[in-house]
Formats: C-alpha cells, structure tokens, sequence
C-alpha cells in the first residue's frame, strides 16, 4: 500500500507545473484582453473571461493529461467549459492533497465563476434571451411561422398550446403586414392560454443566390393518375375558365387553363374540349360540369402538354360548335442541367440566364449561363475558388472571374446530372465576400422590428463589425432592448466566433444560432457535426444560449411522419438551449411529437466528457499566445 501511495503522489507531483502552466496561460489570455473585457457588459465579463480562460485551454492539445488524471480518479476536465478556470484550481488543490503538499488556491476574485454558478449563469442567459422553457424542460421551442400564420388564429394558438417557446418571423418572406398579423394573433392565443411567447425576427441579410432564367414558354402538365400497371384510377380533372375574366377553381381542382368565352358558353356536360398538344397528339378533355358563370370542370384520361396560343375546340355529338386559343397559362423555366466536367457561366447582369447552346452533334458551343445576384462576388472571388450551389447539390471550381462574368467547372453533381433552378442559394466557402451582414432591407424592417419583436437574428454575420453595425442600428431606433442571435451559417463566422461572442457581450443578452444548413456547405457536410460540437462548447464558456437549427423533424413537419434519424437528431438537440422546427402541413405536430422526446430526455441529460484536442477555433486575434 505505501509503494501505491508513493507512486501516487509522485504522478501527482509530476503533473502540477503542467496544471500551473495551464492555470497561467488562462490568466495571461484574460490579461490580454482586459480593455475589450472592461467594454463588456458587466454583468457579462464574468462569463467572458471564463470563454478566455476556456480558449486557452483549447489551444494545448489535453488529451494526454486527460488521461494522466483519469488514472490519478480525478476529474479529465471534460466539461469544465462553464467553469474553465475553476476546474483547474480544482484538480491543483486535488494534485497537491495527493502529492502530499499544501496550496493557496485563488481567490474568487480571480474565479469569475464555479461549477455551480457557471450552468446556472447559463440559464440566466438563457432565459434573459429566450424567455423560460414551458412544461418540464430546459430546452426550448421555437417554430418558424407559415405565411397562413397572419391570418389562421387557430394554427398560433394550436402552437402555442403544444408548446411553442418562440415565435420565429423570417423577413425573407412575406411583409411587415403579415408580421403584425402573425404577432397580434399570437397576443391573442397568449391571453386565451395564459402562456408567454417571445417573437423572435430572423433579418433576410445579403441575397447570394441563382438568378432568373429564360422562360421555355408558357406551358401545363396535365396528367391522370395510373397505378402500377399504368392502368387509369382517377382522371385529370381541369379547370376551363373564361380568358377574360377567369375565376378561381374550387378547392380539389388542381389546373385551371383559361380559354375563349366563345368556346365555354354552350359547353355541356358530355361535350368534348379538344386540342392537338405540343408534341401533336389529339387530346380530348369530356365536360363533367359547368360551375361559377361561364367556367365548366372536364376531364381527362390522357396526359396532355398546353401551351399558351394553343388552339382549342368545342365538339357536341362529333361536330364543331366553336373555336378558339388557350389562354395565359404560367411561365414555366426549365433548369440548367449540369454534368461533372461542364461548364456554367455565373453574370454580373441580371439579364435571364439561358441553356447551353449545342451544335448538330449535341457538343456544346456556348455554355449555359445564370446571373449571381450578390454583384460584389464578382470583385474578390479568385480562379481556384471553390463554389457550391442549391445547398451543396452542387459543387465547382473557379477557372476565370474578369469582373462582369465567373466561369466555373462543375466539379460534383452527385450520382446523376443536377439540375440548377433560379433562386438557388450560392456559397463561395473559402472566398472573403465584401459585404455588410445588414442590407437597406434590413435596416426598413428593423423601423418595424423594433417595436414588436424581443429578438432579431443576424444572417450572414461574419465579423464584429458586423455585430456593431447592428447595435448601432437597434440604438438608433431605441432598440437597446432587443435581444440578438448571432447566426453562424458561413466558414468565417465559425472562425471569428470567439471574436463575435466578446462583440456581442457588450450589448446583451445574445445568442448564437447553428444554422446547420448553410454551415455545412461551408465547412463540409463530412465536417459538420464536428464544428456544431465546437460551437455549442465556446456557447457554453460564454455562457450563451445556443439555437439548434435545419431540418429538425422536418420529415414529421412536411409529411406527418418522422425518421429515426430525426428521432434521434432530436434527442441530440437537446443538448442546446433552444431548438428551431420549419414551416410543414404537419408542423403543429411535429412540436407535440418535440416537446413529449425533450421532456423524457430532461432526466437524462447531462454534458458528455470531451477529449480536449488543440482547437483551431480557440486561436483568438489579439493574443500572443497562440
């Protein structure tokens, strides 16, 4: 027994100038920040020296001394990151006892926080930003609202009544009016339920996306349904209504196609509509109905292709009664398609983008091109470059940029050609984008914002000045109050996160959103969950609620029916301290469904012990000690 008590301490004695240099390297990283710390808010400098004291950590790779301690019964200073400091004076006192020696420990002064008061910092936070978590959770809910939200009470209020924590406005949709309605509706299920709600507004931010494309023309599908064996169960049912003055279909019906008056007046049931489609095929369309004034129901037991101009005539017991044309039917855009190895040209011009030109032979003359509605792109992004489009469905590389025109070869398309629609979001992963994370958008609908919503959310935010620029903004319109949501959806925003935390905590309460769909086309989808890690341990040293966002039970939402890996991606967001579902037919649902799987897993949950290798992110501009 005493050669064990000897080799105990003499490991334990080994390993205190390891831990005091640890403890000194913290200290001196605080140290050198101590100007931005005075700027910080006070009752957040508590929390933002203990994110110093945690990066200095992250910058030594632990994992050895991890073990050293393990093996000593003490704690691997896995989970320390409300605490960092703390934790380190616990394991000296812990190492010195062993070791057989007296210590000093610091004093509180020099302990901005401890393992009780740093979660409960957290929750502080937490519920300063958030507002407090309904029913027997820690974890909240908040729901993207539809834009049926601003005038449906009874889809708020079913929200509210299955757990609904935040409400969440996306200013990329709809209007300032549609807002307000959404908002008062919420007021209104709060008094009915004696439930709070905060209204959360997500700001559009810079608009990176694919532009218009050429129209083919103006053109409808229309189809029955077969089952497997191609045998006809419901017929296509269409909507025929005067050009002139067309009406709505009812509910069930799901084309309308406007045609001459003078073809629809003396149309009968039992009467044929019949038209030659664009491939030239007779296509015959039997009158089941005539509703409204003019507008008559017919039915179909082929596909047909319409097209606008098309001819079309009324036939009664084989003869013809009246012709005339088809009507306006939509625009329909065919999309680029794309093959590894192709080449895509992205415009400075907004002009519509077009197809391919191809020769006889099929070869391709002129490649395709689409406009990039972020211009300043067109000013910094380099040859070599990587690029991604329509969340990394497709991958490419930069060949030339001459300022009005980018020139990219298709370097991923998955297992098959893609297809590139307009409207498709653009990512330049490893290009720095000259642009402010607020637009003139932004700042028009912050004079709205701030006088109804307690949080607003930074889309594309990628430095602190950025953050800032937004404080500014919130103070020129009396927003003070307002909280803010740091949304890290670009690579830049990851690295500079410890920098925009301290930003940030100058005008508190913040937060920080994982927005896990932009976020991993930036990073990599093989990186993803990784960096999501990272971010949620710098949130917890901060003491800064997180936000798990993307595609939660977007299955359930869309469909009514979840998968196990939404099961289980659920579980997993738990671990933040608000977690965000999308718009679906089955959203109500879907927050039910998340609401039961957080409050079984409340019991369960618990911060899981890290391996604490040399961080990247930990590396904090400004120091010398990294």
């Amino acid at each position: 027994m005493a050669d064990t008590d000897t080799l105990t301490a003499l490991k334990a004695q080994r390993l205190i100038p390891t831990i005091l240099s640890l403890r000194q390297r913290a200290l001196d990283l605080e140290a050198s920040f101590a100007g931005q710390i005075a700027a910080i808010d006070p009752s957040y400098q508590a929390s933002a020296r203990n994110l110093l004291h945690y990066l200095a950590l992250r910058q030594v790779d632990l994992r050895p001394i991890q073990e050293e301690l393990t093996a000593l019964g003490l704690t691997s200073l896995g989970g320390c990151e409300s605490h960092a400091l703390s934790s380190l004076e616990a394991v000296l006192v812990a190492l010195h006892a062993l070791a057989g020696k007296t210590w000093q420990p610091l004093t509180s002064l020099d302990v901005p926080v401890d393992i009780r008061s740093g979660p409960q910092v957290l929750q502080e936070h937490s519920n300063l930003l958030l507002g407090p978590p309904a029913g027997k959770r820690s974890v909240r809910i908040m729901v993207t609202m539809p834009s049926e939200a601003a005038t449906d009470y009874a889809l708020v209020r079913d929200l509210l009544a299955a757990g609904m924590d935040l409400m969440r406005i996306n200013c990329a949709h709809d209007s300032p009016e549609a807002w307000l309605g959404m908002i008062q509706n919420l007021r209104r299920a709060e008094r009915e339920l004696g439930r709070y709600c905060k209204v959360y507004a997500d700001l559009a931010g810079p608009k990176l996306r694919t532009g218009p494309l050429q129209p083919a023309g103006r053109l409808l599908k229309v189809r029955p349904r077969r089952n497997v064996r191609g045998i006809v169960v419901e017929p296509a049912r269409v909507w025929f209504t005067p050009t002139d003055a067309a009406e709505p279909a009812p509910s069930g019906l799901g084309s309308a196609v406007p045609v001459d008056r003078s073809v629809l007046e003396p149309a009968e049931p039992g009467d044929v509509l019949e038209v030659r489609d664009t491939r030239g095929k007779r296509r015959r369309f039997t009158v089941t109905a005539a509703q409204g004034h003019v507008s008559r129901v017919a039915e179909a037991v082929q596909t047909a292709y319409l097209e606008t101009g098309m001819p079309i005539r009324l036939v009664k017991d084989g003869e013809v009664m009246a012709q005339g044309v088809i009507g306006p039917l939509p625009e329909v855009v065919e999309p680029i398609e794309l093959a590894v190895g192709d080449t895509l040209v992205l415009t400075r011009d907004q002009t519509p983008g077009r197809q391919a030109v191809r020769n006889d032979r099929g070869e391709v003359v002129e490649p395709a091109r689409i406009p990039c509605t972020l211009v300043e792109a067109f000013e910094v992004v380099q040859p070599g470059a990587i690029v991604r489009f329509d969340d990394g469905k497709i991958g490419a590389r930069v060949l030339t940029n001459d300022g009005q025109q980018i020139t990219v070869q298709i370097t991923y398309t998955g297992p098959r050609a893609a297809q590139l629609r307009p409207e498709k979001g653009i990512n330049f992963p490893d290009t720095v984008l000259p642009v402010s994370a607020l637009t003139e958008k932004d700042r028009r609908d912050l004079d709205f914002l701030v006088a109804h919503v307690d949080v607003v959310g930074l889309s594309f935010v990628r430095s602190p000045e950025d953050v800032q620029l937004l404080e500014e903004e919130l103070a020129a319109r009396g927003g003070q109050h307002i909280g803010v949501v740091l949304k890290v959806e670009t690579s830049q925003a990851f690295d500079s996160l410890p920098r925009l935390l301290l930003t940030a905590m100058q005008s508190p309460p913040v937060g920080v959103m994982v927005a896990r769909g932009d976020l991993a086309v930036e990073v990599g989808f093989e990186r993803l969950a990784e960096v999501q890690e990272e971010i949620l341990w710098l949130c917890e040293a901060a003491h800064v609620p997180v936000i798990w966002a993307t595609q939660v039970l977007e299955g359930l939402a869309k469909t009514g029916a979840p998968s196990r890996a939404e099961v289980s991606d659920a579980v997993m967001s738990g671990r933040a301290e608000c977690v965000m579902l999308n718009k679906g037919p089955y959203i109500v649902q879907a927050v039910r469904f998340l609401n039961g799987v957080l409050e079984r897993m409340h019991a369960h949950s618990q911060k899981r012990r890290a391996m604490l290798r040399r961080l990247n992110v930990s590396r904090v501009v400004g120091s010398d000690l990294t």
